[in-house]
Formats: structure tokens, sequence, C-alpha cells
């Protein structure tokens, strides 16, 4: 297996960071990586997602695996004899949340994709999560 985090922190809620992941249909405002992204169904577990990473040329399917409000978000992709399984943690602290953004890469062709793959995947988490944040506490902000 294949693992890479990356942590970011705000003062924004959990709450205020939940309400940007849990509106898929605008991931690509803020995330880095992506053309477009499209919830196919309600936000359940369960549910595909599709996406267009920037320079590829076929949109890829994922399926969302957990939800926990103001918590957790993932989701799972099977692409070239792997499985990719992303996910968003978010935990409360003292100053506003802790954000960790988590890439698995695991199954048959693992030894052989992951080196480069995961790497290539996970280059643009930090600007991906300082928008992510920055979009956080806008709203928060906005809201006042």
């Amino acid at each position: 297996m294949w693992v890479h985090e990356h942590v970011g922190q705000t003062s924004a809620t959990a709450e205020s960071v939940w309400k940007v992941l849990r509106n898929l249909d605008e991931w690509s405002t803020w995330d880095t990586s992506m053309e477009w992204v499209r919830l196919e169904g309600p936000f359940a577990i369960g549910s595909t997602v599709v996406m267009k990473p920037i320079g590829q040329d076929e949109p890829i399917n994922s399926v969302i695996t957990a939800i926990v409000a103001n918590e957790r978000y993932a989701d799972e992709t099977q692409f070239e004899g792997v499985t990719l399984r992303f996910s968003h943690s978010l935990s409360a602290t003292h100053h506003g949340t802790r954000v960790t953004h988590r890439l698995e890469i695991d199954g048959p062709a693992c030894d052989q994709i992951a080196p480069a793959l995961g790497p290539a995947i996970t280059e643009d988490f930090p600007d991906a999560m300082e928008a992510l944040l920055a979009r956080a506490v806008a709203a928060e902000t906005s809201a006042r």
C-alpha cells in the first residue's frame, strides 16, 4: 500500500469546512487538479462522483464510501489495477479545524503504478488544501 497525507489548519469551524467539502459540484472552484466535478445522485454513500482532472482526456468515476457530517468524507476510484482511496478528515482544535487529506493506493498493480501515480496525484494537495481552507474562512467571514 502507498499512503500520503497532507494536513492543513484553519481558523474556520469544521462546519464551515464541511459546507465547502460537501458541495461536490463546486469542487473545481478550489480543487486545483479538477476541470469539473459532478455528483450523480444524492450526497450519500454509494453515489457516484464524476470528475475530469485537468489535462486528462476522459473523466473518472469515484464512489462515495464515507460521510460523517463535519468529520469525514471519503471516496474510492478503481484505476488500472489499483484502488485509490481519497479522504478528508476534519477535527476541531482550540483554534479552528485541522484537515487531513489522505490518499491510499492499493491493489494488485500497486507496486508498479503507485510510485509514479501517487506523487503525480498528490503534488497539488498543498494548493488544493489552501484553497479549500480559504473558501471556508471566506464563507464564515461573509456570514458574519
